[in-house]
């Protein structure tokens, strides 16, 4: 599976490379296989998580969020889940208690 320049730096957590990326103009809401950027960012944070033992982050999904990515956007060109549901079905508590808190400040 080939991934994009920009979903490779979220893979990679490579946060500026990711930047670089967003400040040349990719699409902060752009997806690859049904996964926005910010749903890749939870996925990832997780499974390094899961895999490694360290303790969860949320380092992308924040900067992701800071550049606008829209947690409320649904995967896979909107028939799948919201970066929120995907976190709370994950168990990314961090991620999402700030995709709540970005959603109270950020009311439709």
């Amino acid at each position: 599976m080939d991934m994009s320049p920009a979903h490779r730096a979220v893979e990679m957590e490579d946060l500026e490379a990711l930047r670089d990326l967003l400040d040349r103009g990719v699409d902060v809401n752009e997806e690859h296989d049904g996964l926005t950027l910010l749903h890749h960012s939870i996925d990832v944070e997780i499974d390094g998580h899961v895999q490694t033992g360290k303790p969860l982050h949320v380092d992308t999904t924040a900067y992701l969020l800071s550049r606008g990515a829209d947690p409320r956007r649904r995967s896979g060109g909107g028939s799948g889940i919201s970066a929120e549901h995907m976190a709370f079905v994950e168990g990314h508590w961090l991620a999402l208690s700030l995709i709540r808190e970005w959603i109270r400040l950020h009311p439709e």
